[in-house]
């Protein structure tokens, strides 16, 4: 089963964005680092592989925001929950403040990253910039294979209100738009749009809770795709800035309506999925 990043389909393995390009994946049995572009491998011992585990459960707490942002963590309630030693728990801790998820508080423990206005603005700006141009390239350069793919996940979608299904949508989402920046051809631009889109899970998990826009999301989908099928690039662009847009427009709308303290921070309690009250 493919979990999070890397969207490749024979084997599981956890992406980890890094400083400096630097990726570390867990591959079965194997503990893969990724520096400058070289590939380092070194065989798993207990420790890793109980690292990688309590890594793989934090960060998909955090992306779902069972663990919220402005959470605080410490390492000894983590060691106790997940039943392990703190080595483990540092170490996973230690690869997620590397990507962003978890801040150092000196003395006080960890803290889930807050999401503020500023944050949704820049990865927004970051994506418009990204996968309109990928769209573009994939008209031209798709193969056969990725646009058949790219019809199956078209078709996927959630159920308004029961977060198990949000869980898999998002999942089956960013496998959507990491196929696109792939069939573009162009290496860096995919995995530039691959850890874009793992930072922005949380905001779409939270926007696909403000209101049912699941039929409108098929069918932003399926237009995207009916235009690389036509091979014409510049409708895939100019679909993929439409879509972008309404997505922006729908994460705003959810998060605005939590905001809460004067550095446009948003509500740690009501970004658990399902908390939020529907009229």
């Amino acid at each position: 089963m493919v979990c999070f990043a890397t969207c490749d389909s024979d084997y599981t393995a956890y992406s980890v964005r890094m400083p400096r390009h630097i990726f570390v994946m867990y591959q079965e049995n194997t503990l893969v680092s990724r520096y400058a572009g070289r590939v380092h491998a070194t065989t798993e011992g207990p420790r890793e592989s109980t690292t990688a585990r309590v890594y793989a459960i934090l960060k998909r707490e955090i992306l779902t925001c069972e663990l919220a942002p402005g959470s605080t963590l410490f390492e000894g309630q983590l060691a106790e929950r997940l039943e392990v030693s703190k080595t483990p728990i540092r170490d996973a801790l230690g690869m997620l403040v590397h990507e962003g998820f978890v801040a150092v508080q000196p003395r006080r423990g960890y803290r889930v990253s807050d999401i503020t206005l500023a944050d949704v603005q820049e990865v927004f700006q970051m994506r418009m910039l990204l996968e309109p141009a990928a769209a573009e390239l994939a008209a031209e350069r798709a193969s056969a294979e990725q646009l058949r793919r790219l019809q199956e996940l078209a078709g996927e979608s959630y159920v308004y209100g029961e977060l198990p299904t949000y869980e898999e949508f998002v999942v089956k989402n960013r496998e959507f738009h990491v196929l696109l920046a792939e069939a573009s051809g162009n290496g860096r631009l995919a995995a530039a749009l691959r850890n874009l889109l793992e930072e922005m899970q949380r905001l779409f998990l939270f926007g696909l809770d403000i209101r049912d826009s699941a039929e409108e999301q098929i069918h932003e989908h399926r237009d995207l795709v009916d235009a690389l099928l036509k091979g014409n690039q510049h409708m895939a662009r100019e679909i993929a800035i439409s879509q972008i847009e309404t997505s922006r427009k729908r994460v705003m709308e959810a998060l605005l309506g939590e905001m809460s303290g004067p550095n446009g921070k948003f509500n740690a309690a009501a970004l658990k999925l399902g908390r939020r009250s529907r009229t």
